[in-house]
């Protein structure tokens, strides 16, 4: 089936691991009957947990030719098989199916070993994108200034810093033009990675040039969906996905980690936007205690005429609406960096930040966030977009 004749071989390696890896993986094979109808099932889930032994073995069978061999045909027969790369693995015992550099197994790993039931891990999830706009791990979401260089994340795993440069001349609104991402170094899983994104050079490579190889087995890789305009980062060790997109001439972040990572930091590290928002002095919403206008009466739009957006309120909704049909916080965000700068490259930014929500918020009930004037619930943060009129109120405050 796969190298098994390699058996008697591999005694002359005690210190690799791969022949109990092949013999743990054919004695439980053995056992299936292919004629019952779950045999293929059962048969991906013994390769899988094949692969991930190999992958525990990996650097004591660095030089090891029946390694590679078994590497080899494990990666042939998945194909064969139409097997999944992700998914369950057999459990022939825990020391197989045990990955140290999987932070979606540790669970199951303290339930085996302990024979306690734990929750599975809850994720969150932190944005930034336009004006800009970010919404916290709590789901809040601010507006803010926060010009130069900030931390959205700094805990034992990992530190994440954006620069924000002024938009518009004159204005104190801000958009990311650099990213800064530290990978801190973790147990054998990976050393310390360094990333690094500036508007127009979005590499699909960290700082040393290296970019983890093989998506299905290395613990941390970068992944470059479109060239130059948007990077994944999964990081499997810590249950961490980042999205990077640059859209005009500013860059966008999205990210999903786990909770109980996310709160693993000193007390020194508590300013990070992404944990406790922007300080009360950077937001543009103040809090979103604004004074509501009187419904139908806007402020003058001569009063902000001098940002010269080329968009009125009228242009600006339509323009947003060819994109977002739900009237959420993003949309109405969409029309705020419109008539704040004129650059309809934020329409799109917008439009993916709500892409990236999809794709990364564990809770789809939360996806999107609408205008509410109470303080209970998702969305506290927003109040201010009750109404389109309050939109002239920002914009005044940022010029």
């Amino acid at each position: 089936l796969l190298s098994v004749s390699c058996l008697g071989d591999c005694e002359l390696h005690t210190s690799c691991g791969i022949q109990k890896c092949t013999t743990d993986f054919v004695s439980f094979t053995s056992l299936l009957n292919s004629a019952l109808e779950d045999f293929d099932l059962e048969f991906c889930k013994a390769l899988r947990a094949y692969s991930v032994c190999t992958y525990r073995n990996a650097k004591v069978c660095r030089g090891n030719l029946v390694y590679h061999s078994a590497v080899l045909g494990i990666g042939d027969l998945m194909t064969q098989r139409n097997c999944t790369k992700n998914g369950p693995t057999s459990s022939t015992n825990s020391e197989m199916t045990h990955d140290p550099c999987n932070y979606s197994g540790h669970t199951e790993v303290r339930e085996h070993q302990g024979g306690e039931k734990t929750s599975p891990p809850t994720y969150l999830f932190c944005g930034l994108f336009g004006d800009p706009h970010l919404r916290t791990f709590k789901d809040h979401f601010q507006t803010c200034k926060v010009e130069g260089a900030w931390p959205l994340i700094d805990n034992k795993y990992l530190s994440v810093q954006v620069t924000n440069v002024p938009v518009v001349p004159g204005s104190s609104a801000t958009a990311t033009n650099k990213i800064t991402i530290i990978f801190k170094s973790y147990q054998d899983c990976t050393d310390q990675k360094v990333y690094q994104a500036m508007a127009d050079d979005l590499p699909a490579a960290f700082v040393d040039g290296t970019s983890g190889g093989d998506e299905n087995t290395r613990s941390l890789h970068i992944v470059e969906k479109v060239g130059g305009k948007y990077i994944e980062m999964h990081a499997r060790y810590i249950g961490t996905t980042v999205y990077i997109r640059q859209l005009g001439h500013y860059l966008t972040l999205a990210i999903r980690m786990p909770q109980e990572l996310v709160m693993a930091y000193e007390e020194s590290q508590d300013l990070q936007l992404c944990v406790n928002g922007c300080p009360s002095s950077e937001r543009i919403d103040q809090s979103g205690h604004l004074p509501m206008p009187v419904m139908g009466k806007l402020l003058p739009w001569s009063a902000v005429s001098h940002s010269q957006s080329g968009y009125t309120l009228e242009t600006a909704t339509t323009k947003c609406h060819e994109k977002m049909l739900v009237k959420d916080i993003y949309f109405y965000s969409c029309v705020f960096d419109l008539l704040t700068t004129g650059d309809a490259n934020f329409t799109a930014a917008a439009h993916s930040a709500l892409q990236d929500v999809e794709a990364l918020h564990p809770r789809k009930e939360h996806w999107h966030i609408f205008p509410r004037s109470g303080d209970d619930g998702v969305g506290r943060d927003s109040k201010f977009f009750v109404s389109l009129g309050l939109l002239c109120l920002i914009l005044v405050a940022y010029f």
